[in-house]
């Protein structure tokens, strides 16, 4: 289960993002844009409370990051825990413990590369995709 939380000061809107992030969260995720003026310039998207995300909550959140860009707004995510970073590492293929997936998330070309893999391995067949982290 996921809850949100969404707090507009100026020119900005914070989305704070609690529980796993899942097929689920889909719904949720796009109720974060209700309310936005189109006054806005930036969104923060804060993950702190994300202890675990498999290819479709990726999926959603790269929808939702599409979603605010199109509206012409900056998005920044931010406090990536450990298995979000691990599943983002995975699915584009940087090994190791620690990788810096968080950071890397802000770049187009990384978000590309990782929606066309996470969209890949989400059609592939149980048991032959990337493996889930725990």
């Amino acid at each position: 289960m996921i809850t949100m939380g969404v707090q507009h000061s100026g020119g900005s809107v914070l989305v704070g993002i609690s529980g796993d992030l899942d097929q689920d969260a889909g719904e949720a995720l796009r109720r974060a844009f209700e309310g936005i003026s189109g006054l806005e310039r930036d969104v923060m998207v804060d993950v702190h409370g994300v202890g675990s995300m498999d290819v479709d909550g990726l999926l959603h959140l790269l929808d939702l990051h599409r979603r605010a860009e199109l509206l012409g707004l900056r998005v920044l995510v931010v406090g990536w825990q450990p298995q979000p970073q691990q599943l983002m590492a995975q699915i584009a293929g940087i090994p190791g413990p620690g990788t810096a997936c968080g950071e890397r998330y802000a770049l187009a070309g990384f978000r590309r590369l990782i929606e066309e893999r996470a969209h890949r391995a989400h059609s592939l067949p149980e048991g032959q995709g990337w493996p889930a982290c725990t």
